[in-house]
Protein backbone atom coordinates (compact mmCIF):
# COMPACT_ATOMS: atom_id res chain seq x y z
CA UNK A 1 0.00 0.00 0.00
CA UNK A 2 1.55 4.14 -1.01
CA UNK A 3 1.90 5.87 1.78
CA UNK A 4 -0.49 8.93 1.41
CA UNK A 5 1.07 11.73 2.73
CA UNK A 6 -2.52 13.97 2.62
CA UNK A 7 -4.31 11.76 4.58
CA UNK A 8 -0.91 11.38 7.06
CA UNK A 9 -0.78 15.30 7.62
CA UNK A 10 -4.17 15.70 7.53
CA UNK A 11 -4.33 12.50 10.98
CA UNK A 12 -1.00 14.10 13.20
CA UNK A 13 -0.84 17.77 14.64
CA UNK A 14 1.15 20.35 13.09
CA UNK A 15 3.38 19.93 15.92
CA UNK A 16 4.22 16.67 14.88
CA UNK A 17 4.04 17.36 11.26
CA UNK A 18 7.45 20.00 11.92
CA UNK A 19 9.02 16.92 14.12
CA UNK A 20 8.65 14.13 12.38
CA UNK A 21 7.60 14.40 8.76
CA UNK A 22 10.45 14.64 5.88
CA UNK A 23 9.58 12.19 3.39
CA UNK A 24 7.60 8.85 2.50
CA UNK A 25 8.34 5.79 4.30
CA UNK A 26 8.79 2.54 2.24
CA UNK A 27 5.87 -0.20 2.59
CA UNK A 28 7.56 -2.89 5.12
CA UNK A 29 7.35 -6.47 6.17
CA UNK A 30 8.03 -6.56 9.91
CA UNK A 31 9.46 -9.79 11.25
CA UNK A 32 8.30 -10.93 14.80
CA UNK A 33 10.76 -10.83 17.34
CA UNK A 34 10.75 -11.19 21.65
CA UNK A 35 12.01 -8.44 24.40
CA UNK A 36 14.21 -11.24 26.38
CA UNK A 37 13.37 -8.97 29.17
CA UNK A 38 9.78 -10.74 29.01
CA UNK A 39 11.49 -14.55 30.06
CA UNK A 40 14.59 -12.64 31.77
CA UNK A 41 14.57 -15.54 34.53
CA UNK A 42 14.23 -18.40 31.82
CA UNK A 43 17.23 -16.53 30.08
CA UNK A 44 19.38 -15.97 33.48
CA UNK A 45 18.36 -19.84 34.21
CA UNK A 46 19.11 -21.78 30.90
CA UNK A 47 20.30 -18.74 27.92
CA UNK A 48 20.63 -21.25 25.30
CA UNK A 49 17.72 -23.13 25.95
CA UNK A 50 15.29 -20.87 26.44
CA UNK A 51 16.25 -18.90 23.12
CA UNK A 52 16.09 -22.65 21.28
CA UNK A 53 12.49 -22.58 22.96
CA UNK A 54 12.10 -18.97 21.43
CA UNK A 55 12.86 -20.13 17.91
CA UNK A 56 10.49 -23.45 18.37
CA UNK A 57 7.80 -20.99 19.39
CA UNK A 58 7.92 -19.17 16.02
CA UNK A 59 9.55 -16.29 16.58
CA UNK A 60 12.51 -14.80 14.51
CA UNK A 61 14.37 -12.83 16.46
CA UNK A 62 15.24 -11.50 20.18
CA UNK A 63 15.91 -8.26 21.57
CA UNK A 64 18.26 -8.34 23.91
CA UNK A 65 18.32 -6.93 27.16
CA UNK A 66 21.56 -7.16 28.57
CA UNK A 67 21.99 -10.76 29.42
CA UNK A 68 24.32 -13.11 27.16
CA UNK A 69 24.66 -15.93 28.90
CA UNK A 70 28.04 -17.34 28.57
CA UNK A 71 28.81 -15.06 25.53
CA UNK A 72 29.24 -11.98 27.62
CA UNK A 73 32.69 -11.98 26.95
CA UNK A 74 32.29 -13.65 23.51
CA UNK A 75 30.63 -12.26 21.26
CA UNK A 76 31.59 -14.22 18.12
CA UNK A 77 30.17 -17.44 19.65
CA UNK A 78 27.06 -15.39 20.44
CA UNK A 79 26.88 -14.93 16.73
CA UNK A 80 27.64 -18.15 15.98
CA UNK A 81 25.31 -19.68 18.50
CA UNK A 82 22.29 -17.44 17.08
CA UNK A 83 23.20 -18.18 13.06
CA UNK A 84 23.28 -21.73 14.41
CA UNK A 85 20.04 -21.73 16.47
CA UNK A 86 18.15 -19.56 13.58
CA UNK A 87 17.53 -16.32 14.96
CA UNK A 88 18.37 -12.86 14.05
CA UNK A 89 18.74 -9.92 16.07
CA UNK A 90 15.84 -7.59 16.13
CA UNK A 91 17.97 -4.77 18.28
CA UNK A 92 19.49 -4.52 22.07
CA UNK A 93 18.25 -2.25 25.03
CA UNK A 94 21.68 -0.48 26.02
CA UNK A 95 21.27 2.16 28.93
CA UNK A 96 23.15 5.44 28.47
CA UNK A 97 25.96 4.73 30.65
CA UNK A 98 26.91 2.01 28.62
CA UNK A 99 27.32 4.59 25.47
CA UNK A 100 29.42 6.78 27.52
CA UNK A 101 31.98 8.14 26.50
CA UNK A 102 34.91 5.56 28.76
CA UNK A 103 32.36 2.44 27.59
CA UNK A 104 31.43 3.97 24.37
CA UNK A 105 34.00 1.78 21.87
CA UNK A 106 33.91 -1.66 24.36
CA UNK A 107 29.82 -1.64 23.48
CA UNK A 108 30.10 -0.98 20.29
CA UNK A 109 32.08 -3.24 19.61
CA UNK A 110 30.72 -5.86 21.19
CA UNK A 111 27.16 -4.93 18.94
CA UNK A 112 28.99 -4.59 16.14
CA UNK A 113 30.35 -7.99 16.43
CA UNK A 114 27.10 -9.73 17.28
CA UNK A 115 25.32 -8.13 14.35
CA UNK A 116 23.12 -5.60 16.37
CA UNK A 117 22.21 -2.33 14.80
CA UNK A 118 19.54 -0.99 16.43
CA UNK A 119 21.02 -0.19 20.13
CA UNK A 120 17.88 1.59 22.13
CA UNK A 121 17.74 3.54 25.49
CA UNK A 122 15.14 1.49 28.04
CA UNK A 123 14.90 4.82 30.15
CA UNK A 124 15.62 7.73 31.00
CA UNK A 125 13.99 9.32 33.92
CA UNK A 126 14.77 13.00 32.26
CA UNK A 127 12.20 11.97 29.60
CA UNK A 128 8.90 12.07 31.60
CA UNK A 129 8.98 15.90 31.53
CA UNK A 130 8.74 17.79 28.01
CA UNK A 131 11.97 19.97 29.47
CA UNK A 132 13.93 16.81 30.79
CA UNK A 133 12.88 15.39 27.15
CA UNK A 134 15.28 18.15 25.36
CA UNK A 135 18.32 17.24 27.40
CA UNK A 136 17.72 13.76 25.91
CA UNK A 137 17.05 14.31 22.70
CA UNK A 138 20.32 16.00 22.72
CA UNK A 139 22.45 12.88 24.24
CA UNK A 140 20.66 10.90 21.67
CA UNK A 141 21.41 12.89 18.72
CA UNK A 142 25.24 13.02 20.15
CA UNK A 143 25.23 9.47 20.26
CA UNK A 144 23.72 9.18 17.08
CA UNK A 145 26.46 10.65 15.25
CA UNK A 146 29.16 8.69 16.98
CA UNK A 147 27.05 5.40 15.83
CA UNK A 148 26.72 6.71 12.25
CA UNK A 149 30.25 5.74 10.86
CA UNK A 150 29.65 2.31 12.36
CA UNK A 151 26.74 1.68 10.42
CA UNK A 152 24.11 1.34 13.86
CA UNK A 153 21.90 3.58 15.38
CA UNK A 154 20.47 4.28 18.78
CA UNK A 155 16.84 5.24 19.70
CA UNK A 156 14.68 5.75 22.60
CA UNK A 157 11.80 3.61 24.36
CA UNK A 158 8.90 4.87 26.02
CA UNK A 159 6.96 4.46 28.94
CA UNK A 160 3.79 6.14 30.46
CA UNK A 161 5.14 9.78 31.43
CA UNK A 162 6.38 10.56 28.20
CA UNK A 163 3.09 9.93 26.43
CA UNK A 164 1.36 12.43 28.51
CA UNK A 165 0.36 15.77 27.61
CA UNK A 166 -1.48 17.57 24.53
CA UNK A 167 -0.77 16.45 21.38
CA UNK A 168 2.46 17.21 19.48
CA UNK A 169 3.70 18.37 23.03
CA UNK A 170 4.48 15.19 25.19
CA UNK A 171 8.16 14.31 26.02
CA UNK A 172 7.61 12.05 23.18
CA UNK A 173 6.95 14.81 20.72
CA UNK A 174 9.88 16.70 22.24
CA UNK A 175 12.34 13.61 21.65
CA UNK A 176 11.01 13.23 17.49
CA UNK A 177 11.52 16.96 16.90
CA UNK A 178 14.93 17.03 18.81
CA UNK A 179 16.15 14.65 17.23
CA UNK A 180 17.41 13.38 13.06
CA UNK A 181 15.36 11.36 11.19
CA UNK A 182 17.63 8.12 12.03
CA UNK A 183 16.90 8.11 15.84
CA UNK A 184 15.02 5.54 16.32
CA UNK A 185 11.66 5.52 18.12
CA UNK A 186 10.88 2.79 19.78
CA UNK A 187 6.86 2.52 20.55
CA UNK A 188 5.71 0.80 23.52
CA UNK A 189 1.75 0.38 22.48
CA UNK A 190 1.28 -1.15 26.19
CA UNK A 191 2.33 2.07 27.97
CA UNK A 192 1.02 4.65 25.29
CA UNK A 193 -2.64 3.04 26.22
CA UNK A 194 -2.23 3.23 29.57
CA UNK A 195 -1.12 7.39 29.15
CA UNK A 196 -4.93 7.33 27.49
CA UNK A 197 -3.10 7.66 23.66
CA UNK A 198 -3.52 5.95 20.66
CA UNK A 199 -0.12 3.93 19.33
CA UNK A 200 -1.32 4.70 15.89
CA UNK A 201 -0.98 8.55 15.93
CA UNK A 202 2.45 7.73 17.42
CA UNK A 203 3.61 5.98 14.24
CA UNK A 204 1.68 8.13 11.72
CA UNK A 205 3.25 11.06 13.55
CA UNK A 206 7.02 9.70 13.02
CA UNK A 207 7.13 8.15 9.54
CA UNK A 208 9.82 5.66 8.95
CA UNK A 209 10.81 6.00 12.54
CA UNK A 210 9.05 2.74 14.45
CA UNK A 211 12.11 0.35 13.21
CA UNK A 212 11.24 -1.59 16.02
CA UNK A 213 8.03 -1.80 17.86
CA UNK A 214 7.18 -3.53 21.25
CA UNK A 215 3.85 -4.94 20.93
CA UNK A 216 2.52 -5.34 24.75
CA UNK A 217 -0.83 -6.09 25.83
CA UNK A 218 -1.00 -5.00 29.12
CA UNK A 219 1.68 -2.66 30.79
CA UNK A 220 1.83 -3.23 34.53
CA UNK A 221 0.10 -0.02 35.79
CA UNK A 222 -1.37 -1.05 38.87
CA UNK A 223 -5.45 -1.52 38.68
CA UNK A 224 -4.56 -2.01 34.89
CA UNK A 225 -7.17 -4.87 34.69
CA UNK A 226 -5.99 -5.41 30.80
CA UNK A 227 -5.76 -9.43 29.35
CA UNK A 228 -1.79 -9.60 28.87
CA UNK A 229 -2.48 -11.94 25.68
CA UNK A 230 -2.10 -10.31 22.32
CA UNK A 231 -5.49 -10.83 20.70
CA UNK A 232 -7.42 -10.87 24.02
CA UNK A 233 -7.16 -7.25 25.25
CA UNK A 234 -8.74 -4.20 23.61
CA UNK A 235 -5.90 -3.19 21.65
CA UNK A 236 -6.78 -2.35 17.91
CA UNK A 237 -3.69 -4.55 16.55
CA UNK A 238 -4.89 -4.64 13.14
CA UNK A 239 -4.51 -0.82 12.56
CA UNK A 240 -1.57 -1.11 14.41
CA UNK A 241 0.30 -3.45 11.93
CA UNK A 242 -0.83 -1.55 9.03
CA UNK A 243 -0.11 1.35 10.33
CA UNK A 244 3.45 -0.13 11.05
CA UNK A 245 3.95 -1.79 7.97
CA UNK A 246 2.59 1.40 5.44
CA UNK A 247 4.00 4.25 7.43
CA UNK A 248 6.31 3.42 10.65
CA UNK A 249 9.30 1.78 8.51
CA UNK A 250 9.02 -1.25 10.84
CA UNK A 251 11.28 -4.03 10.58
CA UNK A 252 10.18 -5.73 13.96
CA UNK A 253 7.01 -6.24 15.59
CA UNK A 254 8.27 -7.38 19.48
CA UNK A 255 6.61 -9.26 21.97
CA UNK A 256 7.27 -7.62 25.26
CA UNK A 257 5.23 -9.18 27.88
CA UNK A 258 5.66 -8.29 31.38
CA UNK A 259 2.74 -8.81 32.93
CA UNK A 260 1.44 -12.81 32.61
CA UNK A 261 -1.76 -14.11 33.10
CA UNK A 262 -2.50 -16.29 36.50
CA UNK A 263 -0.78 -20.55 36.10
CA UNK A 264 0.87 -19.54 32.99
CA UNK A 265 4.74 -18.73 32.86
CA UNK A 266 6.28 -16.26 31.28
CA UNK A 267 7.67 -18.35 28.50
CA UNK A 268 3.83 -19.93 28.24
CA UNK A 269 2.78 -16.09 28.21
CA UNK A 270 5.05 -15.05 25.68
CA UNK A 271 4.16 -17.90 23.53
CA UNK A 272 0.44 -17.25 23.62
CA UNK A 273 1.18 -13.76 22.74
CA UNK A 274 3.11 -14.88 19.40
CA UNK A 275 0.08 -16.76 18.75
CA UNK A 276 -2.44 -13.91 19.14
CA UNK A 277 -0.18 -11.82 17.00
CA UNK A 278 0.32 -14.30 13.93
CA UNK A 279 -3.48 -15.12 14.29
CA UNK A 280 -3.83 -10.95 13.95
CA UNK A 281 -1.75 -10.75 11.34
CA UNK A 282 -3.73 -13.44 9.25
CA UNK A 283 -6.82 -12.14 9.81
CA UNK A 284 -5.66 -9.06 8.38
CA UNK A 285 -3.74 -10.20 5.53
CA UNK A 286 -6.94 -12.20 4.83
CA UNK A 287 -8.77 -8.65 4.20
CA UNK A 288 -6.52 -7.91 1.29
Amino acid sequence: MKFNKKLAIALVSGAAILAGYTQAAAPTQPKLSVQLWSVKDAVSADFEGTLKQLKAYGFQGVEFAGNFGKYGDDPQGLKDFLKKTGLDIAAAHVPFDKLSAENFDKTVAFYKAIGCKYLIIPMDKRAFTPEGAKAVAADLEAIEKKLAPHGMHTGYHNHKPEMLGEAGKTPWDVIGAGTSQSVVLQQDVGWTEVAGKNPVDFVKAYPGRTIVTHYKAAAPEEGNKEDPIIGKDTTDWKALIAANRSVGGTLWLTVEQEVYPAGMTPMQSVEASLKGLQNEIAELDKKK
